[in-house]
């Protein structure tokens, strides 16, 4: 099968192209810079140059495949400029299903998150819950507007679309809010303990790419919505395997939710001014998205697929042993 993938270069994608690719489908991955490709190529994908924002090269660059995994995406709490969240994750969701739609492309997959859910009244959620009414971040809210697009298209205009949930998603190669918090728990730099009471859905990388490859690989799911992710932790659990697996001690000072909230709004005010994220991932996004956390029932996923999931201090292993050798900490996991 040829497939095209938006975000074969982010963190998601990194695991995904492998995973395709041991099932022998011809890849064509969108990449936004001449050679950003490279460690694409080097297993085998093809690369284009193109970008979301522009229909003209994503209409180019998925002519004659048969399947379209759209991964591009901000992912990110803060940004200087917050209209690029909804130029790539809304108007660029808009363009890969409108080009796909005007392509004819059979199956169309599209990996949305779990937080588009905010917080619904289910507790624990699935993916027949309703929506809750707020959603808690610029990511989310614009991650919720391109599913809306998407399945407007599905709905009106036939677009054969699966959509993938992720949870809270660990593992080797994180550089964006989950893997940064890890790393600053490693190394020390994390001032304080907050939101330990905060429950996630949790789930390894590998197994969102195994969920998304299994899809892809199916005629049959039209109109299906699965969220992916088993395991529930609070923040305090999440933090004690950190310091179970690395051997490092956790941050002794425990910071109350109402000054971490309040700590991250003059933090965002001025990350806002001068142009810079703020220190330690305290920008109000991200604080809040900690506060409300989110559980969901991922079991759909291992009916409908056949997912088995992988236990997250497996993930959080591979992740801290990742950072570990790649910045060269000196700690041992044991």
């Amino acid at each position: 099968m040829k497939v095209f993938v938006t975000g074969a270069t982010g963190f998601i994608g990194s695991h995904l192209v492998p995973r395709l690719l041991r099932d022998g489908h011809a890849l064509r991955c969108l990449v936004r810079r001449p050679g950003a490709g490279r460690p694409l190529e080097e297993p085998g994908a093809a690369t284009v140059t193109g970008d979301v924002t522009d229909r003209e090269s994503i209409g180019r660059a998925m002519s004659g495949c048969d399947c379209v995994i759209h991964l591009a995406n901000v992912y990110s709490f803060w940004e200087a400029d917050r209209h690029t969240y909804a130029k790539v994750n809304v108007e660029g969701t808009r363009h890969v299903m409108e080009c796909a739609l005007a392509a004819a492309i059979p199956r169309v997959v599209h990996i949305s998150s779990a937080v588009i859910y905010g917080r619904p009244t289910d507790l624990p959620f699935t993916e027949e819950s309703p929506v809750g009414p707020v959603r808690f971040s610029e990511y989310a809210r614009t991650k919720y507007e391109g599913d809306r697009v998407a399945w407007e298209l599905h709905e009106r205009r036939g677009l054969p679309l699966v959509t993938i949930m992720p949870g809270a998603v660990l593992g080797p190669g994180d550089t964006r809010a989950t893997g940064d918090y890890i790393r600053r728990l490693v190394r020390r730099s994390m001032p304080a303990r907050i939101m330990e009471d905060s429950v996630l859905t949790f789930v390894h990388v590998r197994d969102v790419a195994e969920a998304i490859a299994l899809a892809a690989a199916r005629d049959d799911l039209s109109g299906a919505r699965l969220l992916v992710g088993a395991q529930r932790l609070s923040l305090r659990e999440l933090n004690r395997m950190v310091g179970e697996i690395s051997g490092v001690p956790l941050p002794a000072l425990r910071l109350p939710g109402s000054l971490a909230m309040a700590g991250a709004a003059l933090l965002t005010w001025l990350a806002d001014r001068v142009g810079q994220a703020p220190p330690w991932g305290m920008s109000t996004d991200q604080i809040r998205t900690m506060k409300e956390g989110f559980q969901f029932d991922g079991g759909k996923a291992e009916r409908e697929l056949g997912l088995v999931y992988t236990p997250i201090r497996v993930a959080l292993e591979e992740a801290i042993r990742a950072a570990c050798a790649q910045e060269r900490f000196g700690l041992a996991t044991r």
